[in-house]
């Protein structure tokens, strides 16, 4: 029961924290697709950066009526659409949106 526990608590770790490293290493082949500068990736980090403060903020309460394990669930639900918007994007204001 501990090492289920241990790798849930181990996906749950990577698939929350993967979109933050991936940007850095998938930025150099999108800023050509999308044509914009090459400084555009700090938009980019901005609006993930904000995303990060308001979901801290939010997260007592968020936490407190819906439980730890829920918040959790559909957080990586949300990383994993996210990720698949960032893959599936055609224009730069998509991809921010």
């Amino acid at each position: 029961m501990g090492s289920i526990l241990l790798v849930i608590i181990y996906i749950a770790f990577i698939s929350l924290g993967l979109p933050d490293a991936l940007l850095g290493s998938a930025w150099p082949s999108m800023y050509g697709e999308f044509q914009v500068p090459i400084s555009y990736t700090g938009i980019v980090t901005m609006i993930i950066a904000g995303g990060t403060i308001i979901s801290s903020f939010c997260s007592y309460k968020v936490i407190h009526r819906f439980g730890t394990g829920m918040v959790t669930l559909v957080s990586v639900a949300m990383t994993a659409i996210a990720l698949f918007g960032f893959s599936y994007s055609t224009s730069f204001r998509l991809l921010c949106i």
